[in-house]
């Protein structure tokens, strides 16, 4: 299992250590208070202004110019075919996200996002860690690190994937695998939907299920001393973590999508986007801290503006009721949303009228958990090629959402081989999008 390894000691902790020995604490007491200190899992002791972050992953690539970044003043074969609508704060988004456009004033846009990986599966890695692909060694994904740093809440899985995981970089990289994704096996908009594994089997009441949790304790309690793997210890964690949802009516309910009211499942949407939206608002409202969720494929390489029609109206509908559900609960100041793909798309359309792999510049979406509403961050230059002012990185992206989740983004974990990494890498908080 993954441990801590403690940064430098700051300027602050020598004077605090200098406010201890004035009281009369010896060294092995100091030590001692630091360690104890440390574990409460804050580090460097941030306050963090978001309990729950809702990551929106767009797989494939989504178009920035037929969304969050139009360009209505360049040429046809820049600009592509579809229109403009103004939003509520007097910017512009594409004419396919009307919902939004009324709730501009609860979100900020980074129009400036940059890496320089064309492949989708090296520009994912990029979005899920805030790391660049390495050939030595996976990074864990934002729910991992959140899950290491944090652990469970309410007896409900710190880190949950709707359906399940999206790709491998949304998993643990180089942390035990006991900090992995639980992963609901089934979709929301499904008519039967059905976490798997939440419910016991049909044959085992109540005392055989307590009989048979004994049994595996000792078992597991036996052959954990025998051999030292994570696969062993991560298997033993989540065996905990099921037993703990199983005992748990509350948190089993969290699951349960039926008990929303019609109207609201209606006004999300009873579609892909709109079901899975509203599971993640019921999770992180029960205590989940982060769920990652995906809608549809980006990956517009042909005839790009039927593609964005069809797909983008229940994107729109469910993300502007999430605002605004989160908002009505008082929950939104404290969860964190965030809408990211792995890059944009060409700043020209092609000759199949799609668009092709563009990491040069793209746009990410975040509202809540500390985020400044009505803003927009950075920008694109005329034709959306590439960023004109303030070029934001995956790993100040990633540094920034570790600062308003209260984890200090530089820590360093260990990784195999007693190897010190930290958190990420580089990346400067994006002090302009913090209230």
């Amino acid at each position: 299992m993954a441990r801590c390894f403690g940064n430098r000691f700051s300027r602050r902790s020598m004077l605090q250590a200098g406010v201890a020995g004035g009281l009369g604490l010896t060294l092995p007491q100091l030590l001692m208070l630091r360690d104890a200190r440390a574990d409460q899992k804050h580090y460097d002791f941030l306050e963090p202004k978001a309990l729950s972050l809702i990551h929106v992953f767009l797989p494939g690539g989504m178009a920035h110019q037929e969304s969050f970044d139009p360009k209505p003043y360049s040429p046809l074969e820049y600009r592509g075919e579809m229109g403009v609508i103004k939003t509520n704060t007097g910017e512009v988004v594409c004419e396919a996200m009307p919902q939004l456009a009324q709730r501009a004033d609860k979100f900020a846009v980074i129009r400036s996002m940059t890496h320089g990986e064309a492949a989708h599966e090296r520009g994912t890695h990029n979005m899920f860690t805030g790391y660049k692909p390495s050939p030595a060694l996976l990074y864990p994904s934002f729910g991992s690190v959140i899950s290491h740093e944090y652990g469970p809440r309410n007896n409900l899985p710190p880190y949950v994937c709707i359906p399940n995981a999206p790709n491998e970089f949304a998993g643990s990289g180089y942390l035990s695998s006991s900090f992995g994704p639980f992963a609901l096996g089934d979709d929301p908009r499904n008519p039967n939907f059905k976490v798997r594994d939440l419910d016991l089997a049909g044959d085992v009441d109540a005392d055989r299920f307590l009989r048979r949790k004994a049994a595996l304790s000792a078992i597991n309690g036996r052959f954990g001393q025998i051999v030292a793997a994570d696969n062993v210890s991560a298997m033993d964690t989540f065996y905990e973590r099921a037993y703990s949802l199983l005992d748990s009516p509350q948190a089993r309910a969290a699951f349960d999508i039926s008990k929303e009211d019609d109207k609201l499942r209606d006004a999300y949407g009873r579609n892909e986007a709109g079901q899975r939206l509203l599971m993640a608002r019921r999770l992180v409202e029960a205590g989940v801290r982060l769920v990652t969720l995906t809608y549809g494929g980006w990956d517009h390489h042909d005839n790009i503006t039927a593609a964005v029609k069809g797909q983008m109206p229940p994107l729109d509908q469910a993300l502007a009721t999430l605002l605004d559900d989160l908002s009505s609960r008082g929950l939104l100041d404290s969860t964190l949303v965030m809408v990211s793909s792995e890059f944009g798309r060409t700043p020209k359309i092609n000759a199949t009228s799609g668009r092709d792999h563009w990491p040069k510049v793209f746009s990410v979406m975040l509202s809540g958990g500390g985020i400044k509403g009505g803003m927009i961050y950075g920008s694109s230059d005329a034709t959306a090629t590439e960023p004109e002012v303030d070029p934001v990185g995956p790993a100040d992206l990633a540094t920034t959402v570790y600062q308003l989740l209260g984890i200090v983004a530089d820590k360093e974990l260990m990784a195999p081989g007693d190897r010190p990494i930290e958190i990420v890498d580089g990346g400067k908080v994006i002090q302009e999008l913090l209230v």
